[in-house]
């Protein structure tokens, strides 16, 4: 019950911030997000750049591991996961207070639960943000950047995002670890202490998630692989 006190109050407390408290909207707003939207990069911050695309690779490091997890919670999944590619933390935090813990799998993996379950999906996804943050770091101005931060709310709110979906990562990984039979504590605190790379090299290494029956029997041919 702490748990979901915990993140439903602090879902609270980000509306209120972005809304109310968070720098005001610049008139360019619009201008910017269709042109990070389009490819039409010249003349941005390569910063701004590489943060805006990141938040497009963070919903599918968070549908790896929430759609194992929907399968066995009263609420489904899937609107959370798909919101989550336009407003981030803002769509995930209601499903992570409303979720229950859940570390068994039961039932056949679906073809999207086995695409998402794919170590190459994780290795896919980890070259991609490894070539998106190279982009930023090298050609990035970061008093640009900070300037910004401070007076750009969609730049300021998007960085928030980012922070926290860094931080929430591990209410998920917990039971997906469970899940699959690798309850280390040493590796999930290094996984959870690792921002944005811990969680994608977790999705290049974790074993196999196990199919189970109702009965709660691991299938065999499964489990040998």
């Amino acid at each position: 019950m702490l748990r979901k006190v915990v993140l439903f109050s602090l879902w609270v407390v980000l509306a209120i911030y972005a809304f109310f408290l968070a720098p005001p909207n610049q008139p360019d707003t619009f201008e910017l997000i269709k042109k990070l939207s389009f490819g039409q990069w010249q003349g941005i911050n390569p910063l701004i750049v590489s943060l805006f695309n990141i938040m497009g690779v963070w919903p599918l490091i968070y549908s790896a591991v929430v759609f194992a997890d929907g399968r066995g919670q009263k609420i489904p999944a899937w609107p959370f996961a798909t919101a989550s590619f336009g407003v981030g933390a803002f769509a995930l935090l209601p499903y992570l207070f409303l979720r229950e813990p859940n570390q068994n799998f039961v039932g056949q993996k679906s073809i999207l639960i086995k695409l998402l379950d794919s170590r190459i999906t994780g290795i896919l996804l980890t070259v991609m943000a490894s070539i998106i943050v190279a982009y930023g770091l090298q050609g990035g101005d970061w008093q640009d950047f900070i300037q910004q931060w401070q007076t750009n709310r969609f730049i300021h709110v998007m960085s928030l995002d980012f922070c926290l979906l860094c931080l929430l990562f591990p209410v998920l990984l917990i039971d997906d670890m469970a899940r699959r039979g690798w309850k280390n504590p040493q590796i999930f605190w290094l996984i959870s202490s690792v921002p944005l790379f811990g969680p994608l090299i977790y999705l290049c290494v974790r074993p196999n998630l196990p199919e189970v029956d109702a009965t709660g029997i691991p299938n065999k041919q499964t489990a040998i692989n």
